[in-house]
């Protein structure tokens, strides 16, 4: 596995690590302005955004992109064609254009129609929604998440995980016209699957969100109790527990958390 190919693999792989503590990579505040200023004024769409990623390219970033984007437009198979969309969106992301990176990992999963491939998209546009201040791009990331994220269960309803990132979709920017669809979400696949770790593990971080600590302690409590090798249920809980004023617990589960990175 290429590094452009292990990147766009890890916008799926960060997505539960990164639910809490957010993600590293952001663009700065002259990228954000002025990719608002040419959404607002044109439209919101992939071109749109390409367009003004481009814009801020280095030459040899560049040079990368051209010889990617050659790649893929002499790509002569499906297969062939949906391993360069992939390549192209790694190169975005090491360039921390995620909404970028975003849509052409849509690209590759519309040609493969795989769950897998379909959740690698939707991870990243989450990444992209949670890393942006832009009520723009963030919409725009989360239209395309809930897509994704809708596709991926569609094709493997067995798959829990997919509903519940669907849900902190939700829960990240949630509809004006259905604000607590995350919470109903969750509390259905509660009910259907009461020994799914990651459900409870979304539970908690909704409880974190709002504040309420004591709640996203026992969620989590039985998340871990559920699955000993989550690494991500041990961070959350130790965020729940400094929330809840326990610092023994906390330092505690920080410990664990910490090792298991």
């Amino acid at each position: 596995m290429n590094k452009a190919q292990y990147l766009t693999l890890l916008g799926a792989l960060v997505l539960f690590a990164g639910l809490y503590f957010g993600f590293d990579t952001k663009t700065d505040k002259q990228k954000t302005t002025e990719q608002s200023r040419a959404l607002v004024a044109e439209s919101t769409s992939f071109e749109t955004l390409l367009g003004d990623a481009k814009a801020h390219l280095s030459n040899a970033q560049s040079a990368e992109i051209a010889v990617a984007e050659q790649k893929a437009g002499d790509a002569t198979s499906d297969e062939a064609r949906a391993t360069a969309l992939k390549e192209l969106s790694g190169l975005w992301y090491s360039f921390g254009q995620i909404p970028v990176a975003g849509g052409y990992a849509e690209q590759a999963a519309e040609i493969e129609n795989t769950d897998a491939s379909w959740s690698v998209a939707g991870a990243t546009y989450y990444n992209g929604l949670v890393t942006s201040q832009d009520p723009v791009v963030r919409s725009y990331c989360a239209t395309h998440a809930v897509k994704a994220f809708e596709s991926a269960a569609s094709l493997a309803p067995e798959q829990v995980e997919h509903r519940v990132n669907l849900a902190l979709v939700y829960a990240e920017n949630p509809p004006p016209d259905n604000p607590m669809q995350a919470v109903l979400i969750l509390r259905d696949l509660e009910k259907k699957h009461p020994d799914n770790a990651s459900v409870y593990n979304a539970l908690g971080r909704l409880a974190i969100k709002t504040g309420q600590w004591s709640r996203a302690v026992e969620r989590l409590e039985k998340a871990w109790s559920l699955d000993k090798k989550n690494p991500n249920t041990p961070c959350l809980l130790a965020k729940a527990y400094e929330g809840a004023g326990n610092s023994e617990k906390a330092n505690e589960f920080t410990g664990i958390c910490k090792s298991d990175r």
